[in-house]
């Protein structure tokens, strides 16, 4: 609890960003976007928040910082995605999405492998892709099983670790993962099968800055190993 509050104290400037920019997206952008450019640097403005809190939390070109590098590379591809989907490119915007999603694997880890884990999602990813595979175009229709690969591997490194870890980061960032698959459902049922979600903009928009947040925060470990490791050390010197 006291490195949860000493984390929120410290990390709570840098985050501001983010919230001011969520608070204009959200104020500003009453509807469902039309490739508009205001509306495209709106979306992609708490992402560049996020880029702004990897670096400023710390961040070194250094292996004690490798989870940050990745991360910090999947935010711009992830950045990349939201502009070309916004100027409705969809297919481009998929890809830069799950260009992104390559880093954070590499972000998370192998290790554990909990292959069991990773089986059960599998499974569950090739069943939704059955059930919408009809109503997916030429490219779509090899692109969006590449897409659901790459998103279900992320999920599964994410929750692997947290499993593994069990620190409030670990779960906090596989909480963010299960978010992003969440908001990525929500566009592929209204999309890709018809279903009038109520309000189907906020509810993607508000799971995807939750778990882009929340994959973000998971680097604030990286810095926390460098700045408290000499306190640490200290008192076990003392002991």
């Amino acid at each position: 609890m006291n490195d949860l509050v000493h984390l929120a104290k410290s990390h709570s400037l840098k985050l501001l960003p983010f919230l001011g920019t969520l608070i204009l997206y959200f104020s500003l952008v009453r509807r469902d976007p039309q490739g508009e450019l205001w509306t495209t640097v709106l979306k992609c403005l708490p992402i560049v928040a996020l880029m702004f809190y990897v670096l400023a939390k710390g961040f070194k070109l250094n292996k004690d910082y490798r989870r940050s590098q990745w991360i910090f590379i999947g935010l711009i591809f992830s950045c990349g995605g939201d502009a070309l989907l916004n100027v409705n490119l969809f297919p481009f915007g998929m890809i830069s999405f799950g260009i992104a999603h390559v880093f954070y694997i590499s972000a998370f880890g192998w290790k554990p492998r909990k292959w069991f884990l990773g089986i059960a999602l599998y499974v569950a990813v090739t069943l939704f892709i059955y059930v919408v595979h009809k109503n997916l175009d030429e490219i779509l229709i090899v692109g969006v099983p590449i897409y659901c690969a790459l998103i279900t591997t992320m999920l599964w490194r994410s929750i692997a670790r947290a499993l593994d870890a069990k620190n409030f980061l670990s779960v906090f960032c596989a909480l963010g993962s299960i978010l992003f698959v969440i908001s990525d459902g929500l566009i592929a049922v209204t999309m890709f099968m018809g279903v009038p979600l109520p309000h189907a903009r906020l509810q993607i928009m508000i799971t995807y800055y939750a778990a882009q947040f929340a994959i973000a925060l998971s680097t604030a470990e990286d810095g926390a190993k460098v700045n408290v490791s000499p306190k640490l050390n200290r008192n076990k010197k003392q002991k």
